[in-house]
């Protein structure tokens, strides 16, 4: 998986292919789907809900550019792999998931899997969470209409936004830094993601 699906697409940050290589992608899927973990492509978790291809998940890791003293908050646990993948490169990682089930489960996986931290808490995502910002970094895994005010004010000077913003349909990655209290905005490739639901996403407040 690391070296035909991620390396040879331009991911070269050897932490990354290391925590790519490290961290157990099949414990993240359903039991049926676990022959199929690796393969280069997302799959359902439940809910509604699917697990990103890996290379998404390496792309958007390596936009984020994670170093070992941030706080990283991640909106969108979904099945706890991205934010597994995170924490091997931060201080700290805490995910936000809104659907009870989702929730429960990542808990429990990534309790297993020893990874202690991860802080998961289940809320609406869609405005950040305020507890414990400023973040360094900000990861959301699922598609927003725009980015909230709420993120942006969450987010720590010179600290960065990855996030798919678009339609229901398709989206763009977008770059987001926080520079002097100003915003600089970037963009990466085409995607297509769930979508955010909650306050400040799709399906208001659904």
């Amino acid at each position: 998986m690391v070296e035909n699906q991620i390396r040879s697409r331009g991911i070269t940050d050897e932490r990354i292919l290391t925590a790519m290589k490290e961290v157990p992608r099949h414990r993240f899927v359903e039991e049926g789907l676990k022959g199929v973990a690796y393969q280069d492509g997302p799959l359902p978790i439940g809910s509604d809900q699917t697990i990103s291809q890996p290379y998404i998940v390496a792309l958007m890791t390596d936009l984020l550019d994670v170093s070992n003293e941030h706080k990283v908050l991640e909106v969108g646990t979904g099945s706890g792999y991205q934010a597994a993948v995170i924490s091997r490169l931060a201080m700290s990682v805490i995910t936000v998931e809104r659907i009870p089930e989702l929730f429960k489960k990542a808990k429990e996986t990534l309790r297993k899997l020893g990874y202690n931290n991860i802080t998961v808490v289940m809320a609406d995502g869609s405005i950040g969470y305020k507890e414990y910002a400023p973040y360094d970094r900000i990861i959301v895994t699922a598609a927003a209409p725009y980015v909230a005010d709420d993120i942006i004010e969450q987010l720590a000077d010179k600290g960065k936004i990855v996030i798919p913003v678009g339609n229901i349909i398709t989206q763009e990655l977008v770059v987001l830094k926080k520079e002097a209290g100003k915003i600089v905005k970037s963009k990466s490739i085409g995607v297509r993601f769930v979508p955010l639901k909650g306050k400040k996403g799709w399906q208001n407040g659904a």
